[in-house]
C-alpha cells in the first residue's frame, strides 16, 4: 500500500512535487486539463498538463472530441521529462488509440513513477471509438498502471462485460478483472449504498484495503472523476500512503461537490477552490465601519467603437 519513491523521483521538500498529467482540454472547466491543473495545485503539487486534444462541449454535454496527434503528445510530455524530476503521472482522457500508444512507450521509459489512470464515461462517443479506445487501454496502459480509478458502472461494462451473477459484481470483482492485466490497485467510485449513500472502495485483486461511505447529493457533476484522481495523484507524488491518500483525496472531493456551482444551464461544476473563498460573515463590514468607495475604473464594452 505504500508508494516509495526512488531516489531518482524523490523530490525536494523544500518546492512542490510535479505531476505530469495526459489529458483533454474541456472549454467548460468542469474537468479536463484545467480540472487537473486546480485540483493538483490544491493538494500542494506542480501540475505539467500534457494536452491530448480538445473536447466541443458545454456544461450539459459533449459534442465531440479533436485529438491532437500522437506526436505531439509525446514531443510534449518528453521535453518535460528531460527536465523535469516527476513524482507521478496521471493518464485522462487521450482521445485515440495512437495517444495511449505513446503515453503507454513513455510509461514503460519511466517505471519507477506512479501511474494513476482514470477512466471516464464515454457515452457520448460512438460504438466504434469507444471499443478501439478501451480495447487499446487494455493492452498498452493497464500493464502500466499504479491505480485504476472509475465509476463502478464505467469499470463494469468495461472490464465485466460478460458479467452474469445476480447481483452488481463487487468491486474487489472489477479489481480482479483488472489485476488480469497487470494492475495491482483499483478505486471504484459511485457504488449504489443504502439510505441515499454511495460507496468508494480502494482494493487490490486480493482484498478490500479501505473504502469510504458519502451522502449521495442531488446534483449531477460532471468532471467528479478527474478531480478525485487529479488530487489522488498529486497525493501520491508527495509522498502519502495510498489508503491516506485514498481518504484525503475523497475527503477534498467532497467539499468540492459540496460547494459545487453552475455556470450554465448544465450540471454542477466541482469548486475545487473552495478553500479559497472568503468567509462571508467575517468579511462583511460593520455598519459602523467606513466603506470604501466604489471603483471608479469601468470596463468598456469589448464591442469595436468607429
Amino acid at each position: 500500500m505504500q508508494t516509495p519513491a526512488p531516489e531518482e523521483t524523490a523530490h525536494d521538500p523544500s518546492q512542490p512535487p510535479c505531476v505530469l498529467v495526459f489529458n483533454a482540454n474541456d472549454p467548460s472547466g468542469a474537468g479536463g486539463l484545467s480540472g487537473d491543473v486546480s485540483a493538483i495545485a490544491s493538494a500542494g503539487a506542480h501540475a505539467l498538463p500534457v494536452i491530448t486534444g480538445t473536447y466541443a462541449r458545454d456544461t450539459a454535454e459533449t459534442f465531440d472530441h479533436f485529438p491532437f496527434d500522437e506526436e505531439v503528445v509525446a514531443e510534449q510530455a518528453r521535453c518535460l521529462l528531460e527536465d523535469v524530476t516527476v513524482q507521478a503521472i496521471k493518464v485522462g482522457f487521450a482521445g485515440t488509440p495512437e495517444n495511449l500508444s505513446a503515453i503507454a512507450e513513455i510509461a514503460t521509459d519511466y517505471p519507477d513513477i506512479p501511474l494513476i489512470a482514470y477512466m471516464p464515461n464515454l457515452s457520448w462517443w460512438n460504438e466504434v471509438q469507444i471499443d478501439l479506445y478501451l480495447d487499446a487501454f487494455q493492452e498498452l496502459v493497464l500493464p502500466q498502471t499504479t491505480v485504476l480509478v472509475g465509476n463502478h458502472s464505467t469499470l463494469w461494462r468495461w472490464l465485466l462485460p460478460d458479467w452474469e451473477g445476480e447481483r452488481s459484481p463487487s468491486a474487489r470483482d472489477i479489481a480482479r478483472a483488472a489485476g488480469e492485466y497487470g494492475v495491482p490497485y483499483t478505486l471504484v467510485t459511485g457504488i449504489p449504498a443504502p439510505e441515499q449513500h454511495i460507496d468508494n472502495v480502494l482494493t487490490s485483486p486480493q482484498s478490500v484495503l479501505t473504502s469510504e461511505k458519502f451522502e449521495r447529493f442531488e446534483a449531477v457533476f460532471s468532471g467528479a472523476g478527474d478531480t478525485l484522481t487529479a488530487t489522488l495523484t498529486a497525493l501520491i507524488a508527495s509522498g502519502c500512503d495510498l489508503t491516506e491518500a485514498f481518504t484525503e483525496a475523497l475527503g477534498y472531493l467532497d467539499h468540492c461537490l459540496d460547494g459545487g456551482f453552475r455556470p450554465g444551464m448544465g450540471h454542477v461544476i466541482p469548486d475545487r477552490l473552495f478553500w479559497a473563498q472568503a468567509d462571508l460573515d467575517d468579511s462583511d463590514p460593520s455598519e459602523d465601519e467606513p466603506q470604501s468607495p466604489a471603483s471608479p475604473l469601468e470596463l468598456p464594452p469589448h464591442d469595436t467603437q468607429h
